[in-house]
């Protein structure tokens, strides 16, 4: 997982980079950020069957962990880290690039390149300079179905809270509430 989500991030970005030479640094991070979320990697587990050979505690199968976008993504990163390790650099490129390619279309066709995060931080960074900062406020449930709750600070103001089944999604909620409060002007 930890070298499949590395290998992932360097085809990636490559491939980007030379797909669309036009582009600045940001559009590019954007875009690759896009691919290689937790909800892409798990499109793409879905649309290979990749639940369906997990092998999983009892808890996890009883909890639907084979349908766990956590799982589910890492199991595609430990994928990619297994392709590298057992064909090469060039089998896990093609591997990458025929699985996403779908993605990148379908990411060009909506222009949706930007996250909640991206977002975001791009508004805070535009009026103060510095970053949103996350903190995990709080873990909840199971080991294996843990809900997490987030918060998201600016100059030391709480922005927003955010919920999900993994730090990423709580975040990216938690930017998500923020903006909505940024753009209705309840504060700031």
């Amino acid at each position: 997982e930890f070298l499949g989500d590395a290998v992932l991030s360097f085809v990636v970005s490559t491939w980007l980079f030379k797909k669309f030479p036009q582009y600045f640094e940001g559009k590019l991070t954007n875009l690759r950020s896009n691919l290689v979320k937790t909800s892409s990697l798990t499109k793409i587990a879905q649309k290979l069957k990749v639940g369906d050979y997990l092998l999983l505690s009892k808890g996890e199968k009883e909890s639907q962990g084979q349908q766990n976008p956590s799982l589910l993504a890492n199991a595609m990163e430990a994928i990619i880290g297994a392709i590298f390790l057992d064909q090469g650099i060039e089998t896990a490129k093609i591997f990458i690039e025929n699985n996403f390619q779908p993605l990148l279309e379908e990411i060009m066709q909506t222009g949706k390149f930007k996250d909640y995060k991206s977002l975001l931080q791009e508004k805070i960074q535009a009026q103060t300079s510095q970053s949103p900062v996350y903190k995990t406020i709080k873990e909840e449930g199971p080991e294996h179905n843990k809900i997490f709750t987030v918060s998201v600070t600016a100059e030391g103001e709480i922005l927003a809270m955010g919920v999900g089944k993994s730090k990423q999604k709580a975040e990216e909620e938690a930017a998500k509430q923020a903006l909505e409060k940024l753009t209705a002007k309840i504060w700031f």
